[in-house]
């Protein structure tokens, strides 16, 4: 019986330190952009690079673990999510570095559906229990991360950053093969859509580089034709992609699924879920370092009252959702969050308050709490709409809910660094993608409308 709880620690670990790993890299960009001498539109290939990764490849570990063994497929994605760790730190430039983040995304999108199929192996009685004390460490993460990402970067150095994850990938699985007991191999026979999966990841890839050669358009003069060119393979990748999902009889996405209306709403809300509040919020710290001249630990630090604020909102509204329902915590959590990014879209350098000037700093650290309460609040309604419809189909909702809010994730940095890049003066750069993230939030309440108003929507029309 000890094992079993030592087991679920290691788990939990490994999310833990896996995502603190992504938190701590947003922290560190400014001073890996300044290192390599690049430009943001390239440099933010670092962040965006990764959820693309994960996105795909997360459903995909998922039926690994099924058909193969999970012990097996968790050790592996960890064991690769070290090893580009390794690379990350070595990298000798900025191509290497974003490959290597890359690999990153691979190992730790596959760990999430490892780790969920391990503990419904341990605790089939106390499933939904332990499911959701996995998913609790996710704002702990984000509490580690930034401030000993800004910490090490500060002290040692952007590489630090990767250098830590070494030791302590190791260390879990050696752990692991002393903890998990090898899974019984599914005895549903089942595929792997391998040609969808690449599609997908291909026609991502390409919309990401569109995105880049755009900026190279404007400031270097690539032909536009060849942009454009460039740019018509993602509806021809798109064409495909559909005609293989409706082939194949285990599909990468279910299309059927997304032609639901609740479905496809409630999945383009978790697009522009990813596209704003982990995409344009992940460029926080640099958004610190280059308004309000701010070091790497500091930046870091600015980052904690969001999380604590996510812990808060999301205490408060899985406490109370069968009775508040699905559309209202997240619509109110969505303007809160747009809130947050109208007020930081000023710039305040300081403000007149009670008769006192409070300066930026204190405004950074509410308007974060803020973001976070909003993101929190929104949180578990936008993560169980639409699984009632189906439960019998959860793992294929939740993948997609992943796969769109990573993508969305990805989409939104390369398009900020893009729009920061433009301006001559990053401030107003700042400035306008912040009130852009806001007229978008506003955009998506009609989306969320169309979402079912609470648990205890039993129809998919």
């Amino acid at each position: 019986m000890k094992r079993k709880y030592l087991a679920f620690s290691i788990l939990s670990l490994s999310l833990a330190f896996t995502g603190a790993s992504g938190t701590s890299t947003a922290v560190a960009f400014p001073a890996i952009t300044s290192y390599f001498n690049t430009s943001l539109v390239v440099a933010g290939w670092i962040l965006s690079a990764n959820p693309v990764a994960s996105a795909v490849l997360m459903p995909i570990f998922g039926k690994l673990s099924d058909l193969i063994e999970r012990k097996f497929t968790f050790q592996l994605c960890m064991l690769i999510f070290t090893i580009s760790s390794l690379f990350c730190a070595i990298s000798p430039n900025i191509t290497i570095l974003i490959i290597s983040r890359i690999f990153q995304g691979i190992g730790s999108g596959g760990l999430m559906p490892c780790t969920t199929g391990i503990i419904s192996d341990e605790f089939p009685e106390q499933r939904q229990r332990f499911i959701g004390l996995l998913t609790s460490v996710t704002p702990i993460a984000m509490i580690i991360g930034p401030n000993v990402g800004g910490w090490l970067t500060e002290s040692y150095g952007w590489r630090s950053i990767f250098w830590i994850n070494v030791p302590f990938g190791i260390l879990i699985m050696v752990f692991s093969q002393w903890l998990l007991v090898p899974s019984k191999k599914t005895s549903v026979r089942s595929s792997i859509d391998f040609l969808g999966a690449g599609l997908m990841f291909s026609s991502s890839l390409i919309l990401l580089l569109g995105f880049t050669f755009v900026n190279q358009t404007i400031n270097a003069g690539i032909p536009i034709l060849f942009i454009g060119l460039f740019l018509g393979l993602v509806p021809v990748l798109a064409i495909i992609f559909m005609w293989q999902e409706h082939r194949v009889k285990e599909p990468f996405i279910n299309l059927e699924l997304l032609k639901k209306k609740p479905f496809l709403a409630a999945n383009i809300y978790n697009f522009i879920f990813g596209l704003i509040g982990l995409g344009v919020l992940s460029l926080i710290p640099l958004y610190a370092v280059s308004i309000y001249n701010m070091n790497t630990l500091e930046s870091g630090a600015i980052l904690t009252p969001r999380s604590i604020g996510m812990i808060a909102g999301s205490v408060v509204v899985s406490a109370n959702i069968t009775r508040w329902g699905y559309r209202w915590p997240i619509i109110i959590g969505t303007l809160t969050v747009g809130f947050s990014l109208f007020i930081l879209s000023f710039q305040v350098q300081e403000i007149a308050l009670i008769g006192r000037e409070i300066g930026p700093v204190p405004l950074i650290l509410t308007m974060m709490l803020v973001s976070g309460i909003g993101h929190g609040i929104c949180t578990p309604a936008s993560n169980n709409a639409c699984i009632e419809l189906l439960p019998e189909k959860v793992a294929t909702i939740i993948g997609l809910r992943g796969m769109f809010r990573h993508l969305g994730s990805a989409i939104g940095i390369a398009i900020s660094t893009i729009i920061l890049s433009y301006f001559d003066s990053i401030e107003y750069g700042f400035k306008v993608l912040m009130l852009g993230s806001v007229v978008i939030l506003i955009l998506s309440i009609p989306i969320i409308l169309a979402m079912p108003a609470s648990p205890n929507v039993k129809s998919t029309r």
